[in-house]
């Protein structure tokens, strides 16, 4: 195998190596959880295999395999393997290392495969620096993140790589790596089934953060001792909530809320909106995205759901957080249990495209205000006829641009109060009909 340079050298055997270290896998078969994307056949694996490669991202959750799959591919590759951390890193390291890798192209035919942990902390000049030498052959780039690719890297960078995504870890799989791990202990302790189930299950998916909690009951325990759960439950903290509060999984939160409660569904409403709050999001963030979910997914099906949402919202604004909770909780019941009719928001979406058209077509003279006697002699409100002086405080005429058809772009449905605003849309019409004909 050729030269290697990465910080990942092993020149010397620490021995206070971290739990996660020593078990990381060093074979395909080997990686849990990742069925899918090393399968028997797949475009990552036959890399790997073959030792030849493209230029590639992987992504996805902490603690699922990304670094385990590069240590992987560094330990078996003939190709010249170099690493960096964009976090410890500064591009005029990785430049050099180019630079290198170009020379080795030209002199040895060699490539360089260069791994780059936290690709996304690389801002886009510096991501920019990659290009020229991909393009030319002389680097193989392998980025990993957390991060969602199509908004943290850019797009002639992202075009050239391949993107892996790697899923979350289950439960079971993150069982089968605490089992193998309880065989790698320096310390012997006993691990009960359901302490090792319950270890996974409060990992969040991450492979790491359940071996960090095993050494850290380890460290806390003496040899011989039992992990029961009440002793792993007094150890272990409470655990931080995976989100983020300005990344992909803040949006994808707030998704399944506005999702949930379009769907009708309060109970999974209530469950998302605790996953907001718990892991500490701006409550005003949640209540101005319901305020608008109140008159563009039930509008006027039940008026009372954009009262119910500004009330939440000054509820919020007078009791701060933790008591606005369950102003919060309320509003979720009531808008996932609402009628539910998208017309205001559809009709004005109608209403926008044609404004946008015929912006320049002007006001109707007959509804024109005349505040000046200029404005009079220019017949500004000349033939407008007043509504309340007639039966029924209706007068049908043209409110449209003389050059425009008259349209209609809001259409009741017949869920919740929008019955009864149809019936009176049907009156006007007839009004209107009634008038018009009286005129031929």
């Amino acid at each position: 195998m050729s030269e290697q340079l990465s910080l990942f050298e092993k020149k010397s055997k620490p021995t206070n190596i971290p739990l996660a270290e020593r078990i990381r896998p060093e074979e395909i078969e080997e990686i849990r959880g990742q069925d899918k994307l090393l399968a028997d056949g797949s475009s990552l694996r036959n890399m790997i295999e073959h030792d030849k490669y493209g230029s590639f991202i992987l992504w996805g959750p902490p603690g699922t395999g990304k670094t385990t799959i590069a240590r992987l591919i560094e330990s078996k590759t003939a190709n010249r393997f170099v690493s960096f951390s964009a976090v410890l890193s500064g591009i005029a390291d990785v430049k050099k290392i180019m630079k290198e890798a170009e020379f080795d192209l030209q002199t040895r035919n060699r490539n360089t495969i260069i791994f780059i942990d936290e690709i996304h902390r690389f801002n886009k000049s510096q991501q920019d620096a990659f290009l020229p030498y991909i393009e030319s052959g002389a680097v193989i780039l392998i980025g990993a993140t957390t991060e969602n690719p199509s908004f943290e890297v850019i797009p002639a960078l992202l075009s050239r790589c391949h993107v892996f995504v790697l899923e979350q870890l289950a439960d079971e799989d993150i069982l089968k790596i605490l089992n193998r791990a309880v065989n790698k202990l320096e310390k012997e302790i006993i691990f009960p089934g359901e302490t090792l189930e319950f270890l996974a299950s409060q990992s969040n998916g991450d492979g790491r953060k359940a071996l960090n909690f095993m050494e850290n009951i380890v460290d806390n325990l003496t040899p011989g001792s039992k992990a029961d759960l009440d002793t792993v439950a007094q150890i272990i903290t409470r655990k931080a909530m995976f989100y983020d509060k300005d990344r992909e999984e803040h949006y994808n939160i707030i998704s399944a809320l506005h999702k949930s409660l379009r769907g009708s569904d309060p109970q999974a409403g209530l469950y998302w909106l605790a996953r907001m709050l718990e892991a500490g999001e701006d409550p005003l963030y949640i209540v101005r995205r319901l305020v608008r979910f109140a008159s563009e997914d039930i509008g006027l099906a039940d008026p009372q759901a954009l009262v119910q949402a500004v009330a939440a919202k000054e509820a919020v604004h007078f009791l701060g957080m933790p008591e606005a909770n369950t102003a919060l909780a309320q509003l979720v019941i009531y808008l996932g249990t609402a009628p539910k009719s998208n017309n205001v928001y559809t009709a004005y979406k109608k209403a926008a495209v044609d404004a946008i058209e015929t912006s320049h077509f002007g006001v109707p003279l007959q509804i024109r205000n005349a505040p000046t006697s200029l404005m009079k002699k220019l017949d500004y409100g000349k033939d407008y006829h007043y509504s309340h002086e007639f039966e029924n405080a209706y007068f049908y005429q043209n409110y449209f641009p003389e050059k425009m058809k008259e349209k209609t772009y809001y259409q009741p449905s017949d869920f919740g109060y929008e019955k009864e605003i149809k019936k009176r849309l049907l009156w006007w019409e007839k009004l209107k009909k009634q008038q018009k004909d009286s005129e031929k």
